[in-house]
């Protein structure tokens, strides 16, 4: 692979992306894959989304709070701080309601220094640059670049005030697929040290067939780098279950990107086979995580470039609740993180506190590091390119 095979970065200005069916099935929950991403303007049956105040930021920013509905209940909060899922309630297998993502039940938990200091990204959306770039520096076009260092040696997920820190602009509506949030953000050239004026588009739609679906876009100006995602913690059987290291996961990756003691990519993509790593079959989270050093937190290989079309990347079953959730994209990689730095100091919704391993992430990515690494999936977005991708959780029942 090489920096040509940028599949994602369409020439041309904002516009929907038709997904076609799944590549593969997912058989403990459905078999269709993400439906088109639908114009949000779009007149459809569906009522529209709610809203209320959510609080203010430190420097005085009205905060919004929407609610999002499906005709089976399912009900997602997202707030305009971050663009972040606060809430996430979906059935169990005896159809009671219950929220699956870690996080507050006001804005104070989001700005609060505790939370400031630990860093989870509790829900929220994530830019310029999800997960880590080596030393905060990175060389495009022949010029140097130095973002923020706020992860030990590297910089992490946009630096100390990215995508996650700042208020989105929002629109509600509807379309065919379900009720929508758009959210807006224009970043500006030079912002946390990144080149070029970036506009950014992420709409939130929760579809009748209980998926909740992300459709990302952004141009530029000028050359630059970008790997959006969203750090939603999930925790199947949040409230009763205090961990998530009985759940099992599948991830349909044969490869996983190998990392230094700073949780750098080494360039190597070694085989999963026989190792802790290897999820192609269902394994409980627990069960081998004492064998990885820190727990788990690295990139899977799903595919060598962006996909045309989102494709099955993972599943989770959690057997108490009955509850599955199975994971769409059409990105290269996908981050899977155990929670391994949550320290038990964080107090949540109905007043759970949120310790080790209290959640998981499977943040769909481009791989960490990549601008860095030649032989990866290039994030090197131009102008009169239209960077689209979508990634949908798509939830359901085993009995």
């Amino acid at each position: 692979m090489t920096p040509l095979f940028r599949v994602g970065l369409v020439a041309g200005g904002v516009a929907g992306l038709l997904v076609s069916a799944c590549q593969q099935a997912d058989t403990t929950s459905t078999t269709t894959a993400p439906t088109t991403a639908a114009d949000s303007t779009q007149s459809s049956s569906t009522s529209m989304p709610t809203s209320s105040k959510f609080g203010k930021t430190p420097d005085g920013t009205e905060v919004q709070l929407y609610t999002l509905t499906n005709a089976h209940g399912l009900k997602a909060t997202i707030t305009t701080y971050g663009g972040t899922l606060t809430s996430l309630l979906v059935p169990d297998k005896n159809g009671k309601l219950g929220d699956v993502v870690l996080g507050f039940d006001d804005l104070g938990g989001y700005t609060s220094a505790t939370y400031l200091r630990e860093g989870p990204y509790f829900g929220a959306l994530i830019g310029r640059y999800g997960n880590r770039i080596k030393q905060g520096k990175f060389t495009l076009n022949g010029q140097t670049y130095q973002v923020p260092v706020n992860n030990g040696p590297n910089s992490l997920h946009g630096g100390t005030k990215g995508f996650d820190k700042v208020v989105w602009q929002a629109t509600p509506g509807t379309s065919a697929a379900g009720q929508t949030l758009t959210l807006r953000y224009a970043s500006a050239a030079g912002e946390q040290g990144y080149p070029g004026a970036l506009q950014v588009q992420v709409v939130y739609t929760l579809t009748a067939e209980d998926g909740l679906r992300l459709d990302y876009t952004a141009t530029t100006n000028q050359p630059t780098v970008l790997n959006l995602t969203n750090h939603s913690y999930f925790n199947l059987n949040l409230g009763q279950a205090p961990t998530i290291l009985d759940h099992e996961l599948t991830l349909l990756a044969e490869r996983f990107t190998a990392v230094d003691a700073t949780l750098i990519p080494t360039g190597a993509l070694p085989s999963v086979a026989g190792t802790p790593m290897d999820f192609r079959q269902p394994h409980r989270i627990g069960e081998r995580i004492e064998q990885v050093a820190g727990g788990y937190d690295h990139n899977w290989v799903l595919a060598d470039a962006m996909r045309s079309t989102p494709a099955l990347a993972a599943r989770v079953y959690e057997p108490t609740s009955g509850r599955t959730m199975a994971v769409y994209t059409d990105q290269p990689g996908v981050q899977f993180y155990a929670g391994n730095f949550l320290k038990g100091t964080l107090t949540g919704k109905g007043g759970v506190t949120y310790q080790q391993h209290g959640g998981f992430c499977l943040e769909t990515q481009h791989f960490p590091d990549s601008p860095n690494q030649p032989t990866f999936p290039s994030t090197v977005l131009k102008p009169g390119e239209t960077f689209h991708s979508t990634t949908e959780y798509r939830f359901g029942v085993r009995n």
